[in-house]
């Protein structure tokens, strides 16, 4: 399948998208959750929760987060599922970080740990985790399909996986707001806040480039899970896909 956004990268430098990605992040680690709850405006949590509830819902023991960030999604799934343990694997050292400082503070960090690595090439067994998330990160992936492989590959039979994810709301009405939104104040805000505007014009770009729900289902099923389901929210501005490894 082609996928644009495979194509769209932070920067103009020659540079192949999975660096850029790091670097990006690495630039705005410090002020990413700020720009997350103004961009959003703080709807961003109701998403999570209500991933974190389909989550919750396979009563997972082990878990892996991947494009774990600044933690937000393991702290959320670490609190609502007490019993689990969280790994979270992200590129950016940086965005980890700042989420290290968090699950201290939390008081989560003998269930939840960090490691960087590459999403695309998982240091894991096949079969290792109960179930995998990915909040606002597969479009950031250099090589979508290899990515929904790697993580339904370290997935146990019958474990699921859980993706959320920003897209262009299908609605008619809804796009006018949404285009001018994204391409106009998210970039200022993000000039204003972060020193590195480039990444908040990605943002919308990266977005925009996605596969469709239906293109995303398949993705889901073209990595060799089964059940694939999408649960659109806040008129389709973000999107829940779930799946789930046969056997």
């Amino acid at each position: 399948m082609k996928i644009d956004a495979e194509n769209i990268k932070p920067y103009d430098n020659g540079a192949a998208k999975t660096g850029q990605v790091e670097e990006m992040f690495d630039s705005i680690a410090h002020s990413y959750d700020t720009m997350n709850r103004l961009m959003t405006l703080g709807i961003d949590r109701s998403w999570r929760r209500k991933a974190v509830h389909l989550t919750a819902a396979v009563n997972p023991a082990k878990i892996l987060d991947v494009a774990t960030g600044t933690g937000d999604f393991a702290i959320q799934l670490a609190r609502s599922i007490p019993g689990a343990h969280i790994t979270g694997i992200d590129l950016s050292a940086g965005m980890m970080d700042v989420g290290r400082q968090k699950i201290e503070k939390a008081g989560l960090s003998e269930r939840i740990d960090l490691r960087q690595g590459d999403c695309l090439a998982l240091p894991w067994a096949n079969g290792t985790f109960d179930a995998v998330t990915v909040a606002f990160g597969v479009r950031n992936f250099e090589r979508l399909e290899r990515g929904y492989a790697e993580m339904a590959r370290v997935l146990r039979p019958g474990g699921l996986l859980c993706v959320v994810e920003l897209a262009v709301p299908t609605k008619r009405w809804v796009r006018p707001f949404y285009r001018f939104y994204t391409k106009g104040i998210i970039p200022l805000v993000g000039r204003l806040i972060s020193s590195d505007s480039s990444a908040y014009t990605y943002l919308p770009t990266s977005i925009a480039a996605m596969p469709g729900p239906q293109s995303m289902l398949g993705l889901l099923t073209g990595a060799g899970l089964v059940d694939a389901r999408l649960l659109p929210l806040t008129f389709g501005v973000c999107a829940i896909y779930t799946a789930r490894k046969p056997g």
